[in-house]
């Protein structure tokens, strides 16, 4: 499988009082037209990875790689100009929460054709068309009359759906969804995690999938890496992770509450079996 994307040695620092803090400290991995998970817990370098990858690290945070490769694209090289071309287009990332991403002082619809357009040549009427198809693909009911609605007006389970359509109606490569179910229930986590897995199933595309979840990320990810301070400590299929070597990838398994919990207390992570912080 050629890689579609190909990072080598990804950091991202930022200054403190004490000196450089390193979020991300030597990440390295390959994506094909696949679906990766990237798990840890909270702080531990899954986002900024994420967002280093679309160059969406502002100053005075410093972003630097051995190599940052996009379909034989150099990112490193890239202008801000040049990454907005391929941002969207390309590429598309749906931020944690994505529903509160919207703009509230701009109807649904206005927005998802604005994505569209903003990246190639085509008329209003046809945007129009574009995106009551692309919100009947992500199983909105009635989409001629969502798209004149405003953020407020929909459900966090129809929010999270307007996002996705507008992140992919421009068919990009690679999705980058930053824990897009975060704040739903339970019912409709699986709802849209279905969906992002149909959508990108059937287009061909790359999924990075980033959330402390590990047994949502084994079933909707081929592949599985485990991040921990800000590095990655394990990296294995899907259908591995329940024979997982790494302590703390052991320590976050045993951590996860069971149907039919028979443990008197949940174990915590001994994080001096690999030095961890």
């Amino acid at each position: 499988m050629s890689a579609l994307l190909d990072i080598e040695n990804l950091s991202v620092t930022f200054p403190t009082s004490k000196g450089p803090a390193r979020v991300v400290d030597g990440v390295s991995f390959t994506l094909g037209r696949e679906r990766l998970g990237i798990v840890g817990e909270s702080g531990s370098g899954k986002s900024m990875t994420g967002r280093a990858i679309l160059k969406l690290i502002r100053p005075p945070g410093k972003v630097s790689a051995d190599k940052m490769t996009f379909d034989g694209i150099d990112l490193t090289t890239r202008t801000e100009r040049q990454m907005r071309d391929l941002r969207g287009a390309r590429i598309s990332m749906v931020m944690q929460d994505p529903k509160f991403s919207l703009n509230p002082v701009m109807t649904i619809g206005a927005q998802i054709t604005e994505a569209l357009r903003a990246h190639g040549k085509i008329s209003r009427a046809r945007a129009r068309e574009r995106a009551v198809e692309m919100l009947h693909a992500v199983r909105i009911d009635d989409p001629a009359h969502v798209i004149g609605l405003y953020p407020h007006e929909v459900s966090g389970g129809m929010g999270q759906r307007v996002m996705i359509a507008m992140m992919l109606i421009p068919k990009p490569d690679l999705l980058i969804a930053d824990e897009p179910t975060s704040a739903l229930d339970v019912s409709v986590q699986g709802q849209v995690l279905d969906l992002i897995d149909e959508l990108v199933t059937g287009r061909g595309m790359g999924l990075i999938l980033i959330s402390h979840d590990l047994n949502l990320v084994s079933r909707y990810c081929d592949r599985i890496v485990v991040m921990n301070s800000g590095k990655i400590v394990e990296s294995c299929t899907a259908r591995d992770l329940k024979n997982a070597s790494h302590p703390y990838t052991k320590g976050l398994l045993a951590a996860i509450p069971q149907m039919h919990e028979t443990r008197d207390e949940l174990p915590i992570l001994d994080r001096t079996a690999w030095g961890g912080t």
